[in-house]
């Protein structure tokens, strides 16, 4: 399967003064409180569970529809996103107008072959009869490495995936990423976890495979389908589990092509970069060593069936929602209604949307900003952004526990650190993708395929710094630690998260806390392994580093004892960054809405004061409810805490959430000050 990453990167060499950005962002404030006061549960107090007094009335009015598995802020303006896409995306399919090769015929063609149902039936499984008659035709475990390489082009899963990125300690310049993959259930836990639970999803994925199988003309669908979940749960056996998998420096190991070979000696390694297009690659960086001998080993002694079964599963599962309703049905039981518990499939409409939006994502973004995305509101965000930054090195500057030499690098870091927002300068050439009328698959197939060439056609070149990894109609942000970047899309900077109408505070809240989050995963228990220029070096002291890990197990053991679902806790050291992440940045946020204030007093609006109104800031943005299965497989898949945690469990740390609320000791909120932890 073949994975993409943003590789972006610029260089921000300094930011304005505090004083001079929170002028400029102070003055173009909105004065509404900014705050929903009718989703409060008023029958809580704040100071014992906030998150549900803030909340709690919209968790109780609140039903998860049908086709979700879950509801919350960010489903709200996903919601609004996905409304606007669709008027985009079926004003280009109803045009009349559209000349071949233009951005409307593509857009438009590619979302009318997915609602033209009545084609897709009659095509049937034969929409991929091409790659299945060239399964059915692999006769030899020698051919596995083209074989690999030819599914990797067009998406289709196999035992290891292969992607091209920014080398991680030459961030100048793109190499060859090989990692562990190829399972059809969310996690290795699945397959390898006791009780009635995953035995019954590990059931109601044979049943699928099965059905897939049938459905295709296999011969002994059941017999396939029990044999692949059997070779799944081995490849399952030999992988790294997602805790090891987020550690940085372990999964950073760059092998010669000799090293491969002596390492996997059944695999052609040359052969297998030949055919996947980088046959002058003479090392590769593998994320799970010891994963290789073991797949090897795996390969070596299985059947020739079973690998072919395997394959045509994973093709089968990949283009299932593109299918016969026979096919789309099979794949809702099992992904939508067995594993998250959905009720009913999503529109056909919101399917459409969503598949334009994974093929030609920014050419429908570059509509989406025309329409959706004012110069005014990117340039007032831009300034509150630099208020974080200058807040995060006057925080960098007061860290009683770090040394000297230490600071001088964070700073270093950070004065580098890149913020991108609304839209890339510079968007994605589209002009190499052909979409037909009424061909859905082969649309996907050559979308995929050009996408592929992209990838490859990075080695050799200079890392491209334009690059991002989200659409702007994306509601989300992330970190590049590859880059030191943030990236903030235009779809995220609306309410709740950012409203111009609404008072500073709420907006440092959100958004602010938000833009904290992804400056401080920068320098977490992973970020902080890579410098100011995005490579992976270690520029901590021994002291400073046994510091900073004594805080970050503290926090693990703080987030391992939340519990949402009897028997499920939150996997503290996996949500470690996120949760470093959400404690540090809402902490510079309040530390960048008081440099904001420019020591005015903040006005009482509504009965709330300004540090008041920041914190309900915070919590509204969290809100969300999650069927039980959705949460069990966040809980042991998502680095991210459930809402509830990333609301409560930060402001039990913060001093100053204790005084704008009056908790003290007794309260359900209270923690003492010795338990309390402070990063950054």
């Amino acid at each position: 399967m073949m994975l993409s990453k943003s590789t972006a990167r610029g260089v921000l060499s300094g930011f304005l003064l505090a004083g001079t950005v929170a002028g400029a962002a102070s003055a173009q404030s909105g004065t509404g409180l900014g705050v929903d006061t009718t989703a409060f549960d008023r029958s809580v107090r704040p100071q014992d569970d906030f998150y549900q007094f803030v909340n709690g009335g919209w968790m109780r009015n609140t039903q998860i529809p049908a086709d979700r598995a879950s509801i919350g802020a960010f489903m709200q303006l996903r919601d609004e996103s996905e409304a606007a896409m669709r008027v985009i995306v079926e004003e280009a399919a109803a045009a009349s107008n559209r000349p071949a090769g233009s951005d409307a015929q593509k857009v438009g063609d590619l979302y009318r072959s997915f609602m033209d149902s009545a084609t897709i039936e009659r095509l049937g499984v034969q929409a991929v009869g091409t790659e299945l008659a060239r399964i059915r035709g692999f006769s030899s475990k020698s051919q596995l490495p083209a074989f690999f390489a030819a599914n990797a082009r067009m998406g289709i899963g196999s035992p290891f995936a292969f992607f091209v990125g920014a080398d991680q300690k030459n961030s100048q310049q793109y190499t060859v990423y090989l990692s562990q993959s190829g399972l059809g259930l969310p996690d290795r836990d699945y397959y390898l976890q006791d009780g009635e639970r995953f035995q019954r999803f590990r059931t109601a994925y044979t049943t699928y495979m099965e059905s897939l199988l049938r459905l295709a003309g296999e011969q002994d669908p059941a017999g396939q389908a029990r044999a692949v979940l059997a070779f799944e749960t081995e490849i399952a056996r030999r992988q790294w589990d997602r805790t090891r998998n987020a550690d940085r420096l372990a999964t950073y190991n760059r092998m010669t092509l000799a090293e491969l070979h002596a390492a996997a000696p059944g695999f052609d390694w040359a052969g297998w970069l030949t055919a996947a297009g980088a046959g002058d690659q003479q090392s590769v960086v593998v994320r799970q060593p010891s994963y290789l001998p073991a797949v090897d080993r795996l390969l070596a002694a299985a059947d020739l069936g079973t690998i072919k079964s395997y394959v045509t599963v994973r093709l089968l599962d990949g283009t299932a929602p593109y299918l016969s309703r026979a096919f789309v049905d099979a794949h809702f039981d099992f992904r939508g209604r067995a594993l998250s518990r959905l009720r009913e499939n999503r529109p056909r409409w919101k399917r459409g949307v969503g598949l334009v939006e994974s093929r030609l994502g920014e050419l429908v973004g570059k509509m989406y900003v025309a329409r959706h995305f004012d110069p005014e509101r990117k340039a007032r965000v831009e300034q509150l952004a630099q208020n974080l930054v200058a807040a995060f090195r006057q925080g960098i500057d007061e860290l009683e526990w770090m040394t000297p030499a230490t600071r001088v690098e964070a700073r270093n870091k950070l004065d580098k650190l890149t913020i991108k927002i609304g839209h890339p300068a510079r968007w994605r050439d589209y002009s190499a993708v052909e979409i037909r009328p009424g061909d859905l698959v082969g649309n996907l197939r050559r979308a995929d395929e050009v996408e592929y060439a992209r990838m490859i056609g990075r080695l050799g070149r200079p890392v491209d710094r334009t690059e991002w990894g989200m659409t702007p109609q994306t509601v989300n942000a992330y970190y590049n630690p590859a880059s030191n970047e943030i990236v903030l899309p235009a779809s995220m900077l609306r309410p709740p998260f950012f409203d111009p109408e609404a008072d500073d505070a709420v907006n440092y809240g959100a958004i602010g806390a938000a833009i904290g989050n992804n400056i401080s995963r920068g320098f977490d228990h992973q970020g902080r392994a890579w410098d100011g220029d995005g490579n992976l070096r270690d520029w901590w002291s021994a002291e400073d580093a046994s510091a900073f890990e004594q805080r970050a197990n503290a926090l693990v053991a703080q987030y391992g004892a939340f519990a949402p679902l009897e028997g499920a806790t939150v996997n503290g050291r996996l949500t470690l960054g996120e949760n470093i992440g959400d404690l540090s940045g809402l902490a510079v946020a309040y530390r960048a809405y008081k440099l904001s204030l420019n020591g005015r007093e903040a006005p009482v609006i509504d009965g709330f004061t300004g540090d008041q109104r920041f914190f309900l800031g915070w919590a509204q943005v969290w809100r969300s409810k999650a069927r039980d299965e959705a949460l069990r497989q966040q809980l042991l898949t998502d680095p991210h805490s459930p809402g509830m945690y990333r609301t409560n469990g930060v402001l039990v740390n913060m001093p100053e959430f204790y005084e704008a609320f009056g908790v003290k000791e007794g309260d359900k909120m209270y923690k003492p000050t010795d338990q309390r932890v402070k990063i950054w």
